[in-house]
């Protein structure tokens, strides 16, 4: 009997060892899809703009008397079902990347209302205020869990072309709209029991400031400082979910325990450079939307140094708890940050900055 008691023992043991590689290995994978881009310098023409009281009521999450008690999971999951293949949105692929003034209108309007009923059901499952995902050990990813996940990346594709086309036309307040939906499915993602379907939020935040960057070059679209201003910092938090993840090796011996988590510690410095990088970009841009107010009450001129803006506190760097770098030349302003240690760069941020007259 005790023969086959250890046996047993050896073999559940075998099991979850396994499991828990399978769980770093999906770790590794994703952490290589979702890694934050290696350090670009963004160019962007700005637009003097005055504060207003409508601007300050724009919000990037819905407004909690916005939000319904209702759990956003199943709809998350109708929306994931309601997409076609692969085949069928290969072209917002490609057209997340054109330039907004080449976007096929028509042709993107046409796609989009086909995809309407799933466009609906994410826009109902980022106003609830509960998203109660199945309880999943943090080492037991499976690999329908992969595929599942797998599948949020083209609905965000969507979602982005839908807020691209709502800014090429004019209509700023249903990009935001749909910039909310984004942000709150990352945030969302972010509160799910596994690491994987965060790095994956993490990700749908990353690709949603491009839409940011976008609108405000916009001459007549709101300024968005109080928007970012109002999102949590990091935006996707991943804390509870790695320190679960630590938590649940005390199933493991001694050995297989620190075997596991020297393995577990890099790819969690990782995951926090990737939350810092997505925070650090939110602040800067934050910065940017302050020294589009001060040109708006200076004659359309940047600063000579941030601590010139006086119409809002312009926010510190995050990463580093200090001033972003910034100087103005006789044309251009450059606002930047350095990357951190080990980062390799990736969470490097450079915006060049122009004013149109």
């Amino acid at each position: 009997m005790a023969r086959i008691y250890q046996a047993g023992s050896r073999k559940s043991l075998m099991r979850r060892k396994e499991t828990m590689k399978y769980s770093i290995i999906c770790l590794v994978i994703v952490l290589s899809v979702a890694a934050p881009a290696p350090a670009r310098t963004v160019e962007l023409t700005l637009h003097p703009a005055e504060a207003s009281e409508i601007a300050e009521q724009y919000r990037l999450l819905p407004k909690t008397a916005e939000q319904t008690d209702a759990d956003a999971v199943p709809l998350y999951n109708k929306a994931l079902e309601s997409l076609p293949g692969d085949s069928q949105l290969k072209k917002f692929t490609e057209w997340r990347n054109t330039p907004l003034d080449k976007l096929p209108v028509a042709q993107v309007e046409s796609s989009l209302q086909k995809l309407r009923p799933a466009l609906d059901l994410a826009a109902q499952a980022a106003h609830c205020r509960q998203c109660n995902w199945p309880a999943i050990a943090p080492d037991k990813v499976s690999n329908e869990l992969m595929q599942d996940l797998s599948k949020y990346r083209p609905l965000a594709f969507v979602l982005a072309v839908q807020a691209r086309l709502q800014i090429a036309q004019g209509r700023y307040e249903q990009a935001i709209g749909t910039m909310q939906t984004n942000l709150a499915m990352a945030r969302h993602l972010g509160e799910a029991p596994t690491l994987v379907q965060g790095l994956v939020g993490l990700a749908i935040a990353a690709l949603t400031l491009n839409q940011v960057e976008e609108l405000i070059e916009m001459g007549e679209a709101p300024n968005l400082y109080w928007a970012l201003q109002d999102l949590p910092e990091p935006p996707v938090d991943l804390t509870k979910t790695m320190e679960l993840e630590i938590a649940n090796l005390k199933n493991y011996n001694f050995l297989v325990r620190k075997q596991f988590e020297k393995q577990l510690k890099p790819a969690h410095e990782r995951v926090r450079m990737q939350m810092s990088a997505v925070d650090r970009r939110v602040t800067a841009l934050q910065c940017i939307e302050a020294l589009r107010l001060y040109a708006g009450s200076h004659d359309g001129k940047f600063p000579d140094q941030l601590s010139d803006v006086t119409e809002v506190t312009v926010p510190d760097d995050p990463v580093t708890k200090k001033p972003f770098s910034y100087y103005r030349t006789s044309s251009k302003a450059v606002l930047e940050a350095q990357g951190t240690e080990g980062s390799e760069g990736r969470d490097a941020i450079r915006y060049e900055l122009n004013l149109k007259e």
